[in-house]
C-alpha cells in the first residue's frame, strides 16, 4: 500500500491525466479504456463550463493504485482557487460508513451486539411508543401513540428500520413532529442532549417494519460514545483517523488557514431542502453527528475506502475483519425479511441495505455492472463506492445540493462504461 506521501504524490502525477495505461483493444471487463475515462472527463468538465457546479474531483483507484485522478473548476466561484486534492467538503451521509465501522469494531471486542436493544446504551429508548395515524368519521386525522411491538436493537439503528426518519419529506404526521423539533439545528448540542431530543418524540413505525432513512446513525453514534467514554470523534481519531492517517477529517474545519481550502456550491444551490441550508463548516459545532457530520478530504476518504476494499487492512494494521465487512455489505433488508421501503427509498430499485452501505443485488437492465457492490453518499453530493469484484473504488467529491442525483448516476453510468461494463 503506498504511504501518505506517495499517495499524495501519485495523485499529483495523475492530474490532467485519462486513464494511463489501464486499458488497451481486446482488454478484459473490469479494466478502463482511456477513450472511456476520456468521456468522464468530458462530462465532468461541462458540468463545470455550463456554471452547473464551481468544480469536483474524481478518483477512481484499482489494485490499490490510482488510475485516474483529475481535479475540476474550483473550490469556491467567490475566490477562484483551483480546485486540488487538500480541499475540504462537507461529506454530509459519507459520515453514515465511517460511524458504523466505529460501531463494528465495538461488536468484534464484544462490547455490542447487533441483537442489542438500544435501551441497554440509551435507557429512554425502552419506553419510546410508535406514532399511528388514525382517521375519524369525519375524516380528521390524529396521532394516536402504540407500544413497541419489540425494542429497537443497534442492528435496527445500521440498516435504518429503527423508525427515526428525517422528517423532511412526506406529510405524515410524525414526520411533521420531526422537522418541527429543529433536529437539524442542534450545533451546540451535545449527542446526549441530541438523543435526549429524539427519545421525546415517537417513533414513526414499528422496529424492524420499514427502511426508513434519517437519523438512527446520529443515535449510534451516542451508543459508541456510552459504551467507549469518549466523545465520538476522540474515539474515532484514536481508532480509526489518526492511525489511517485521516488528519483532515472532523465535524468543522478548526484552523483559520485552511478555510480557503473549503469547497463551496454555487451560490444559488446552497439548499439541502427548503428549511435548511447547507452549512458554514468554519463555525465550531459541539453536535458530532455520526449520520451526517463529517467534513474531509478525497485523500482522507480514500484512505477509509482503500481499507474496506482491502477487507480491513491498510498499510500493515487491521482495522477490522475481512467477515465483519462482509457482513456490512451484504443486504439486510431483503425479500425474505419482509422490510418495505421509504417512499424515496436512495439506494434504488437493483439493491437493498447492508449495515451501513447499500448494497448492489441485481444488475441493471443493458449493463453487467457488478453484484455486491457496496456504497453511499452525502447530501452536499459526494459519493463513493466500493467494487470487490474489479478490486476497485471510486470517490467524487463536489458540493451540489441541487444537482448530485443527476450527476451521480451519470458518472457512475459512464465510469462502468468505461469498464466494458
Amino acid at each position: 500500500m503506498f504511504g501518505r506521501r506517495a499517495f499524495i504524490a501519485a495523485l499529483v502525477l495523475l492530474v490532467g491525466m485519462v486513464g494511463g495505461k489501464a486499458g488497451s483493444e481486446g482488454r478484459a471487463v473490469g479494466t478502463f479504456s482511456p477513450e472511456g475515462l476520456a468521456k468522464v472527463s468530458d462530462y465532468i468538465r461541462n458540468e463545470v463550463a455550463t456554471g452547473k457546479i464551481p468544480g469536483a474531483i474524481l478518483l477512481l483507484q484499482q489494485h490499490g493504485k490510482p488510475v485516474y485522478y483529475e481535479n475540476f473548476g474550483v473550490r469556491d466561484v467567490a475566490t477562484e482557487i483551483s480546485m486540488s486534492a487538500d480541499t475540504i467538503f462537507r461529506l454530509y451521509s459519507m459520515s453514515k460508513p465511517i460511524t458504523s465501522v466505529m460501531a463494528m469494531m465495538l461488536v468484534e471486542e464484544g462490547k455490542l451486539s447487533l441483537d442489542d436493544p438500544v435501551a441497554k446504551y440509551i435507557p429512554a429508548f425502552a419506553s419510546m411508543k410508535v406514532g399511528v395515524e388514525k382517521k375519524a368519521e369525519d375524516d380528521k386525522v390524529s396521532l394516536e401513540l402504540e407500544p413497541l411491538e419489540r425494542p429497537v436493537t443497534i442492528k435496527d439503528l445500521m440498516r435504518h428500520t429503527a423508525g427515526l426518519p428525517y422528517g423532511y419529506y412526506g406529510g405524515e404526521l410524525v414526520n411533521k413532529l420531526y422537522a418541527d423539533a429543529g433536529l437539524f439545528n442542534n450545533g451546540n448540542s451535545t449527542n446526549a442532549e441530541f438523543v435526549a431530543k429524539i427519545t421525546a418524540l415517537p417513533l414513526a413505525e414499528q422496529p424492524g417494519t420499514k427502511w426508513d432513512y434519517g437519523h438512527a446513525t446520529d443515535v449510534l453514534g451516542r451508543v459508541v460514545e456510552v459504551i467507549s467514554g469518549k466523545t465520538l470523534l476522540q474515539f474515532e481519531k484514536e481508532r480509526l483517523l489518526d492511525p489511517l492517517g485521516m488528519t483532515e477529517t472532523a465535524f468543522f474545519v478548526a484552523d483559520p488557514a485552511k478555510f480557503p481550502r473549503v469547497a463551496e456550491p454555487m451560490p444559488a444551490d446552497r439548499n439541502i431542502n427548503p428549511t435548511t441550508q447547507i452549512r458554514d463548516i468554519k463555525r465550531p459545532v459541539t453536535w458530532e453527528s455520526g449520520g451526517g457530520g463529517m467534513v474531509g478530504t478525497i485523500s482522507d476518504y480514500a484512505r477509509f475506502a482503500q481499507m474496506l476494499l482491502n477487507g480491513g487492512t491498510y498499510e500493515g494494521r487491521r482495522y477490522l475483519q475481512p467477515e465483519t465487512i462482509a457482513l456490512m455489505a451484504s443486504d439486510h433488508i431483503g425479500p425474505e425479511t419482509k422490510i418495505a421501503r421509504d417512499q424515496n427509498y436512495y439506494p434504488g430499485g437493483n439493491s437493498g441495505f447492508g449495515l451501513g452501505f447499500a448494497v448492489r443485488t441485481s444488475v441493471p437492465s443493458g449493463t453487467s455492472w457488478p453484484l455486491g457492490e457496496y456504497r453511499w453518499d452525502g447530501v452536499g453530493g459526494t459519493f463513493f463506492f466500493i467494487d470487490p469484484e474489479d478490486d476497485l473504488f471510486g470517490i467524487f467529491m463536489v458540493q451540489t445540493p441541487s444537482q448530485r442525483g443527476r450527476i451521480q448516476l451519470a458518472l457512475k453510468t459512464l465510469i462502468y462504461q468505461a469498464m466494458g461494463r
